[in-house]
């Protein structure tokens, strides 16, 4: 069974309802990712989900506890969050650089793949901030350096280009739409899987004895939208993802 990390996918929504003359605040713990959870499970997955506001602290910091995994999924959190344990950034204290810890464990073996978000590759304003570090080092596609996403409100499809990969295999040609993604450029020796409007929608490289994979939208809404997550390839599609991250693929 393939074991996967799967770090972010979830987030803190903070309201103020007003009801006349007093204000009634509240907050709620948000879980992106529930539906993919459930299509890895189904197809023999095992996922541990770190939410986004443990990773801070919670985040392996040693190759010994990544290799507790063959797969480690990056998805809408933002690069600060890994580098920044509560030991550096309240105490001030150094800790593990854990962008770097993850290039050296995928070149001795692992699995890596980063989906796309408002937290992801360079993300929302730039805040994701993954450009120039040694996460964009490892991955299939050179990361832009401002903002990059490209919001398809109309609904786009991505096209399979290359059916034969093992990520790919036995999905249909043309996905159902996608609200959104991020605009990457391939690496010259990666591998392009999907496009979409011209843009790289899926790509994998192999990095020393280690694999990952980009995947430029969004495992959950507001990006993928019901159609993607309802369609009969969605987790098939992530489940070969992680077969092939972990080198195990038929």
């Amino acid at each position: 069974m393939v074991k996967v990390l799967l770090a972010g996918e979830s987030w803190v929504s903070a309201t103020i309802d007003h009801k006349g003359y007093d204000p009634f605040a509240h907050t709620q713990v948000e879980i992106g990712c529930e539906r993919l959870l459930a299509a890895l499970a189904a197809e023999g997955v095992e996922v541990t989900h770190l939410r986004s506001h443990d990773v801070a602290e919670k985040f392996p910091q040693t190759l010994e506890e990544l290799d507790a995994y063959d797969v480690v999924l990056l998805s809408d959190i933002g690069s600060n969050t890994l580098l920044l344990h509560p030991d550096t950034f309240t105490r001030g204290r150094p800790t593990p650089n854990r962008l770097k810890l993850l290039r050296e464990w995928v070149t001795n073996g692992g699995g890596l793949m980063m989906a796309g978000g408002y937290l992801s590759f360079q993300g929302f304003e730039g805040k994701a901030n993954y450009h120039r570090t040694p996460i964009e080092e490892i991955l299939p596609v050179d990361i832009d350096p401002y903002d990059d996403r490209v919001e398809t409100p109309e609904g786009v499809r991505a096209q399979v280009v290359q059916p034969g990969h093992p990520v790919v295999s036995g999905l249909d040609q043309e996905w159902p739409i996608l609200l959104g993604y991020q605009h990457t450029t391939l690496k010259p020796d990666a591998e392009l899987l999907a496009t979409v409007e011209g843009d790289v929608m899926l790509a994998a490289r192999r990095v020393g004895r280690g694999r990952t994979l980009a995947f430029t939208s969004d495992i959950s809404p507001h990006w993928a939208p019901e159609e993607f997550m309802s369609w009969d390839g969605y987790g098939k599609l992530f489940a070969q993802a992680t077969t092939w991250l972990a080198g195990r693929e038929n």
